[in-house]
C-alpha cells in the first residue's frame, strides 16, 4: 500500500502473509512476538472513512485480525449507525459533515470509544479533535500495528470505567435511553422513535443550542425536509404540555427550555 494511503503495513508482515506459511504476529527473524496483532477480544468496529478504497482496505485488515468491521462513507451514515458498534474509527474529512461535528454528535449520545483518523496533523487539529470528544487521535498515514495498539488501549480504558447512566433527568422530565421511555412527573409519555431521539439529544445538552442542521443529520440522516424538525418539535411540545420545553432560537436551532421558561 502506498505511503499516501490510510496506513502502511510492515513489509515483512505483508510478505509473510503472501507466502501463507507465517502468522501476521511474527516479528524480526520470523520469531513469534507474543500478543502482537493477535487480539484477545473481537470488537464491532465502525470505520467512518470518506475514501472508499481506503475504507475497504482497512475493513479487510481489521476482519483479518478477528474484528467485526464495517464501513460507512458519510457523517450522516456514521451518526445513524454508530450505536451498533463497540468502537468508531472516525475520519475527520467526510464529504457531507465535518468530522468534528460528527464526533460531537456521537459524544452527545454515547460514551462509545472514538479514535479520530485524519490527515489533519497540526497541534491545533489534535487539540480540537480531542476536545470534540475523540479518545485518541491518529494522523494518516499510520502503521497498522500502531492502530491496533491504540484500539486496545482505548478499549482497556473504556472497559475499566463504570457504565454511564443512560437516564437523563431534567426537572420532572425523565428519559431512559435503554428502555426508550419518556416520563413527565412519573407519567409515561408516548413518543415516536424520532421524537425520542430528538428529545434525548436536546435533554443531553440542556444548556446548548443544537443547530437545525445537526438535528436533521443526527436524528434523520439523509431522510428529512426542513419541515420535518418543526413538525416533530410541535408534536413534542403538545405531548409534554408546554411550548416552553423546546425553545426555538431563530436562525440557529433549538434548545431545551429552562425551569423559568416552563413556568
Amino acid at each position: 500500500m502506498s505511503q499516501g494511503s490510510v496506513y502502511v503495513l510492515d513489509s515483512r508482515t505483508t510478505s509473510s502473509r503472501s507466502r501463507g506459511n507465517a502468522s501476521p504476529a511474527e516479528g524480526p527473524g520470523d520469531r513469534p512476538v507474543r500478543g502482537l496483532l493477535t487480539p484477545s477480544t473481537s470488537w464491532r468496529v465502525l470505520v467512518a472513512e470518506g475514501n472508499r478504497s481506503d475504507a475497504k482496505a482497512l475493513v479487510g485488515e481489521l476482519r483479518r485480525y478477528g474484528h467485526d468491521a464495517n464501513s460507512v462513507g458519510t457523517g450522516s451514515e456514521t451518526l445513524q449507525s454508530f450505536e451498533d458498534s463497540d468502537l468508531v474509527l472516525l475520519d475527520l474529512d467526510l464529504p457531507d459533515l465535518d468530522g468534528l461535528e460528527v464526533c460531537r454528535g456521537i459524544r452527545s449520545f454515547s460514551n462509545i470509544p472514538i479514535i479520530a483518523v485524519t490527515s489533519r496533523g497540526t497541534e491545533l487539529d489534535r487539540v480540537l479533535g480531542l476536545q470534540a470528544g475523540a479518545d485518541d487521535y491518529l494522523v494518516k498515514p499510520y502503521g497498522f500495528r500502531e492502530l491496533i495498539a491504540r484500539m486496545e488501549a482505548v478499549m482497556r480504558r473504556a472497559q475499566s470505567q463504570p457504565a454511564a447512566s443512560k437516564v437523563v433527568s431534567y426537572g420532572p422530565l425523565s428519559i431512559d435511553a435503554n428502555r426508550r421511555e419518556v416520563s413527565l412527573d412519573g407519567r409515561p409519555i408516548d413518543v415516536t422513535r424520532k421524537e425520542f431521539d430528538l428529545l434525548y439529544l436536546l435533554a443531553s445538552n440542556p444548556q446548548v443550542v443544537i443547530p437545525r442542521k445537526r438535528l436533521m443529520h443526527q436524528v434523520w440522516g439523509d431522510s428529512w425536509s426542513r419541515r420535518t424538525v418543526d413538525t416533530h418539535v410541535s408534536s413534542l411540545r403538545n405531548k409534554l404540555g408546554s411550548s416552553g420545553w423546546i425553545i426555538t432560537v431563530r436562525g440557529v436551532g433549538f434548545r431545551l427550555g429552562t425551569v423559568e421558561e416552563l413556568g
